[in-house]
């Protein structure tokens, strides 16, 4: 297991993370087997939410880690109501009362007192962005979150967060979680630009599509995820290995800040994950697999990329105009 750098910040987390919520709501004695094996691995970066099994995966993993808390990265959320009652408006969503009440009760269950990383799990689309990230700071001057990270949210409310965090003096987020694989690529159009403008990490979530692209069900025929299997399939044979790794191997090499949340219910469906490791694919293999699943550009982007608008904008000397 190597190590990157979360978005701007100096904090060393495992190319793979850890999604503690897939199994991680049923019996403990069936998720430890599988957290140690991603620690064996090398594994530091674990993902749990306050929500997942209402908040039994935070209190599973704050058993499993307490004697080696420090060697440990833990991300969880805030947004979700736990144990909704349906008389609180206020459970829930991503205002000051929901992020204080909710990283409180967090830490508790995690048995610890501050948290790696904290993520806003959704946009909640009436908190004001300078709510939400003046609580974010606040957190951090307590010493009770160390860096933040918005999870399921619209690029352009990211770009206005972290520019008035940064204006302001505040923390900024160092990364955003969104669901990313060969069959969802729509972040690529917007979020995962913003991420790369903003120096932020992207970790991708379902990145083997719930299962489809480790060979869980049977798409409909001719249909875009069936295009994608026969790519994937075809490859996985020619370098022996399955699909579901180099599914996860296509998202590792999408860019140097893609890290993708592994989830299993066995661990030998972990150890099959943690085989993306083990190899590259070459130049060819990925665009093929890229031109399987690729997606059709959308406004403004598609209007902007015709050869008329590159004449006007670039002078007619495009193709001699070396930029990043």
């Amino acid at each position: 297991m190597h190590y990157k750098l979360l978005g701007n910040s100096g904090l060393r987390v495992s190319e793979l993370c850890y999604g503690a919520w897939r199994g991680w709501t049923g019996p403990k004695e069936d998720c430890l087997p599988i957290y140690r094996a991603f620690l064996d691995a090398g594994g530091n970066f674990v993902d749990t939410a306050n929500v997942y099994g209402d908040g039994r995966s935070e209190t599973y993993l704050g058993e499993f880690c307490e004697d080696h808390r420090e060697e440990l990265v833990i991300a969880t959320k805030y947004s979700g109501a736990v144990n909704a009652t349906g008389r609180d408006p206020n459970a829930g969503g991503n205002h000051r009362k929901s992020i204080i009440r909710s990283c409180e009760e967090s830490l508790k269950r995690l048995r610890t007192d501050y948290i790696d990383v904290y993520w806003m799990h959704g946009w909640d689309e009436v908190t004001p962005v300078e709510e939400v990230m003046r609580a974010f700071d606040d957190l951090v001057r307590q010493g009770k979150v160390l860096h933040c990270g918005v999870s399921n949210t619209p690029a352009w409310w990211i770009a206005q967060a972290n520019t008035i965090a940064r204006f302001s003096g505040w923390t900024p987020f160092d990364a955003t979680q969104i669901e990313y694989s060969l069959v969802e690529r729509t972040v690529e159009r917007e979020i995962i630009p913003a991420a790369r403008a903003l120096g932020m990490s992207v970790l991708a979530w379902s990145p083997l599509a719930g299962g489809v692209l480790a060979g869980k069900g049977a798409p409909a025929p001719e249909s875009r995820e069936a295009r994608i299997l026969k790519v994937l399939e075809a490859i996985a044979k020619d370098l022996g290995r399955t699909p579901a790794q180099v599914a996860l191997s296509w998202l590792r090499q999408a860019s140097a800040s893609t890290i993708p949340i592994i989830g299993a219910s066995r661990v030998d469906q972990l150890l099959d994950n943690l085989g993306c490791l083990e190899f590259k694919l070459d130049d060819q293999q990925r665009q093929s697999l890229s031109e399987a699943s690729a997606i059709e550009a959308e406004y403004p982007m598609k209007f902007l990329r015709t050869e008329g608008m590159r004449e006007v904008a670039f002078g007619g000397l495009f193709d001699r105009i070396d930029a990043p």
